[in-house]
């Protein structure tokens, strides 16, 4: 389905797909939110049993089952992760492709105010596993599965709610999976086309053939998802995306940071950013965890405290970006154009001129100025 229908439609399918998305996801919270507590014992006891099995040791580590929440020692890592994963959250490809499809800014700035509603809904998502926790039916559930704490959202839906609900549950589920994994392939098979494929191969290739790639391209991607699914171990996925951001995030400075100054030589944040990813890719690959000599987890302690490498690896790329920006100021090493235009920030349709609120001011004298493009210099 995801396929067929990313294949046929592009990004239109996942945007109409994700109102049913969001529709069944705030359904069955709301419903579970409300509906389950009650027949666990109330919140008290929900919480009273998740503590009580977060506080016994896990026979594979020597250490408490909840260790990252409930040991002073995890406080960093908690820290870091969450900082760490906020700062990644915009860098990766998909959300670049969102933003991009919109139809004007004002659009952007909307869907982004209302962003802090789908992480109230994450937190209450969350919730969930201290149900599952409470419940001997889920619990059971999961040793009989091979102690997959993936079943554990499921089975709860399964013995908490009528058949007919649980089945509106699966619904969100699995719809709510398809429409990120849709922006995720389109993303990657435009990376391939516009980087690769016209970058490279054919310099002169028309839309309609970067379109036909990029959508074998996008296929492709799918059955590589499909593989990571079905071969991977199951309990190496989420730890899988936190290494993801170890990596993103090393584009921060360049991308976020290159927005609002342009102090930094380009020369200098390629070094930081190479840094960053040696730093990040050797520590994650030396770090055993989970039953894993390699890539076992996303932590690692750093001066006493345990951090996510991902944090340490951009502090590392920014050091570096900064030292050598200073060399290389010093010794005036040529930093190239910016070829940017004022009127590149004003990409609205023709047909609706933008709000007034829109609209950059001026700079002020003292200020970074964007330097004339190509033409402007001609």
């Amino acid at each position: 389905m995801l396929a067929v229908y990313t294949y046929l439609a592009g990004l239109r399918a996942p945007a109409l797909i994700a109102f049913v998305k969001d529709a069944l996801v705030y359904v069955t919270v709301i419903v579970a939110i409300i509906y389950i507590p009650g027949k666990l014992g109330g919140w008290g006891h929900i919480f009273g049993a998740s503590a009580a099995h977060l506080k016994a040791v896990n026979p594979a580590t020597g250490k408490p089952k909840g260790s990252l929440i409930v040991a002073p020692a995890g406080e960093w890592a908690y820290a870091s992760l969450a900082l760490g994963s906020a700062l990644a959250l915009f860098m990766y490809p998909h959300a670049v492709t969102g933003v991009l499809a919109s139809k004007r800014r004002d659009v952007i700035r909307r869907s982004a105010a209302a962003l802090p509603a789908y992480s109230l809904i994450l937190g209450l998502i969350a919730l969930f596993g201290y149900m599952a926790l409470a419940s001997p039916a889920v619990n059971a559930g999961v040793k009989a599965g091979g102690g997959n704490a993936q079943l554990s959202v499921p089975l709860l839906f399964q013995h908490m709610f009528p058949s007919w609900f649980a089945g509106v549950g699966y619904s969100a589920i699995v719809i709510g999976a398809l429409v990120p994994a849709a922006i995720m392939s389109i993303a990657a098979a435009n990376l391939f086309t516009r980087n690769i494929y016209k970058e490279f191969l054919r310099p002169n290739a028309t839309p309609a053939q970067e379109t036909r790639v990029a959508r074998l391209a996008s296929l492709l991607v799918k059955v590589g998802a499909l593989g990571f699914v079905l071969e991977l171990n199951k309990t190496f996925s989420i730890n899988l995306q936190l290494l993801g951001g170890v990596w993103i995030l090393q584009i921060f400075p360049s991308v976020v940071i290159g927005l609002y100054t342009r102090w930094f030589h380009r020369f200098a944040l390629i070094i930081g950013w190479a840094a960053g990813m040696a730093y990040g890719t050797i520590e994650a690959y030396r770090t055993p965890g989970g039953g894993q000599l390699h890539f076992g987890t996303s932590t690692a302690p750093v001066f006493g405290h345990v951090t996510y490498i991902a944090v340490t690896a951009l502090a590392v790329n920014l050091a570096l970006s900064v030292a050598f920006t200073l060399i290389f100021r010093a010794v005036q090493l040529p930093d190239g154009y910016d070829e940017t235009r004022r009127s590149d920030y004003l990409a609205d349709p023709v047909d609706a001129a933008p709000p007034p609120s829109m609209v950059p001011p001026p700079r002020r004298r003292g200020t970074h100025r964007l330097r004339p493009s190509v033409n402007e210099r001609t």
